[in-house]
């Protein structure tokens, strides 16, 4: 899986080199109109920044997976170039996959402890509505997290500070920095008593990757990230909570009849 992401990751970094008109210093975040000059006989040659005078982006010689390491390691100048020198453009599908893992995860645990042999048995069927509607809860606490942090933005820096916001670019960051819900498979694969100790470390990876991509976005200060997703996660819990007091589940609703 690992293999088949990175190899996506490189066909996406190479055609972004291509087709992008701007770039940003992944050192400085300065404007650059090149990140490499193409002499004659094949030869490349980094473009360097007027600014700081260092390599525009040097991921452009690095391996992906290299590239994804210093992701995972929240690395400012990966996050610059993965947002702005890249043309990736997976957010929608990586979006997709997290939604599936985390409503894999809720529904492991909502009917892990049961089972049924009668293929014709409606608790059966039950289960299955029931991942479906874990995974429309998901996707709608989702879509309150990403709503409230970009009202809060869109409140802070668009309307306090007169600035503008490029609420695409921000909608796209937030969802690439949701890649570490892959990692609740694993959590479920492997479940021990530590379970619960790891899915919170889990949420709390994702949030701090949204802060710091909301960081490389707006070139803005860590406070001002952190109370947006401080914010989003606000908006998050009480659709969780209202959900809660619906009757989501088929097997509720079956009950109540």
């Amino acid at each position: 899986m690992l293999a088949v992401f990175c190899s996506q990751l490189n066909e996406q970094f190479t055609t972004g080199r291509m087709e992008k008109d701007v770039f940003r210093c992944i050192e400085c975040n300065e404007k650059a109109l090149e990140l490499h000059r193409d002499y004659s006989n094949g030869i490349l040659k980094i473009t360097i920044c007027e600014s700081c005078q260092k390599p525009v982006d040097k991921y452009i010689e690095y391996d992906p997976v290299i590239i994804l390491i210093d992701a995972i390691l929240c690395k400012t100048q990966a996050f610059r170039h993965i947002l702005f020198n890249t043309t990736l453009d997976i957010h929608w599908k990586l979006c997709v996959f997290c939604l599936l893992c985390e409503a894999y995860l809720r529904w492991s645990l909502l009917h892990g402890s049961e089972q049924s042999s009668d293929p014709a048995d409606i608790i059966r069927y039950a289960k299955e509505w029931d991942f479906y509607s874990t995974f429309g809860q998901a996707a709608l606490e989702l879509s309150a997290f990403c709503g409230g942090v970009l009202w809060f933005l869109w409140a802070a820096t668009g309307r306090l500070r007169g600035g503008t916001l490029e609420l695409s670019l921000l909608l796209r960051a937030l969802l690439l920095s949701c890649y570490g819900k892959v990692l609740l498979i694993p959590a479920v694969i492997w479940e021990h008593d530590y379970s619960p100790l790891c899915l919170g470390l889990i949420k709390l990876f994702v949030l701090t990757s949204n802060s710091q991509a909301i960081r490389v976005i707006l070139n803005c200060s860590r406070r001002l990230s952190l109370a947006a997703v401080g914010f989003g996660l606000l908006s998050e819990t009480c659709v969780a909570q209202a959900c809660k007091r619906l009757p989501w589940s088929v097997q509720d609703m079956l009950a109540f009849d």
